[in-house]
């Protein structure tokens, strides 16, 4: 299923960038059968993600271009590392440019911007987790750079976790103990409650109600130490909201099981990375089978 999510992630992006007549400015200017080669080189220090997004792109342009991976991902590279190699036609390469580098630089990004986060809570027990704040069909391509950067996924969808949120306490008539009734009685079995609150209050409903996690939504330090306190370690304890960087160390000290960060999708920045042309040849015309 996610490689099918993928497929059509990049069948999107092509028929963006090439539309109906391709890459109107190669066809002007290079023969159809002139060949070359290109590499992927990390403009800055980054942690890959997105390769097989990369080769993929490559591979639906033109089956017959060959791409060699020299790294990983989830590796670290430096400035001036290379990447990856490919090669075939010069045609071929620069129409698959634009969204193979699109696609791995915003994989980049998220993969280094999740090994920051990690980093900075290095030796604690507490797992930085994703969120469904992913461009739209990008989400396999988003979580999976997010596990490569060392983080952790939460949910993929709506479909996977319950996860009851304010808008479904409000549908509900406010109440957090009937929220969690409702979801007990008609979600499925083997899928555990997870319901988010925003003071103390709800929290103490909550545990008295049995829920499985709970997220504390936008709340601050002082309350967080405080719900900390009241859960005793009866329930795991997620952070929501107003999570970055420099906070995290913070959060890790006050014995929270989880913090939940849309910034590693939402906002992370594309890392630079460029596609350079290294070589150009004629195509070889092909052996004619022997006669007689």
């Amino acid at each position: 299923m996610q490689q099918d999510y993928l497929d059509r992630l990049i069948d999107l992006a092509l028929d963006e960038d090439l539309g109906a007549a391709g890459d109107v400015t190669s066809q002007a200017l290079i023969p159809p059968d002139a060949e070359g080669s290109a590499e992927l080189v990390a403009k800055e220090q980054l942690v890959l993600a997105g390769l097989d997004a990369f080769i993929r792109v490559f591979h639906k342009v033109d089956p017959d271009v060959e791409v060699e991976l020299l790294r990983q991902d989830g590796q670290e590279v430096k400035p001036k590392v290379v990447a990856a190699r490919c090669h075939g036609r010069l045609r071929s390469l620069l129409a698959a440019e634009r969204t193979a580098l699109n696609l791995v630089q915003r994989a980049a990004g998220i993969a280094t911007l999740a090994q920051q986060a990690m980093t900075s809570v290095r030796g604690s027990k507490m797992q930085v987790l994703d969120t469904r704040k992913t461009p739209p069909g990008m989400r396999v391509l988003a979580k999976d750079a997010v596990r490569m950067g060392g983080a952790t996924n939460h949910r993929f969808g709506l479909f996977d976790g319950v996860l009851i949120k304010d808008n479904h306490i409000a549908a509900v008539g406010g109440s957090i103990s009937e929220a969690l009734r409702r979801a007990k009685a008609n979600g499925p079995r083997l899928c555990k409650i997870e319901i988010e609150v925003t003071n103390l209050k709800q929290l103490a409903e909550a545990l008295e109600c049995g829920a499985d996690v709970v997220m504390l939504d936008n709340m601050d330090d002082a309350q967080i130490r405080e719900a900390v306190k009241l859960a005793a370690g009866r329930v795991p304890l997620e952070v929501s909201g107003g999570v970055t960087l420099d906070r995290l160390p913070r959060l890790a000290k006050m014995g929270v099981d989880f913090v939940s960060m849309g910034a590693l999708t939402h906002s992370a920045r594309a890392m630079d990375l460029s596609l350079e042309i290294t070589g150009k040849k004629a195509r070889r015309p092909r052996a004619s089978p022997s006669q007689g």
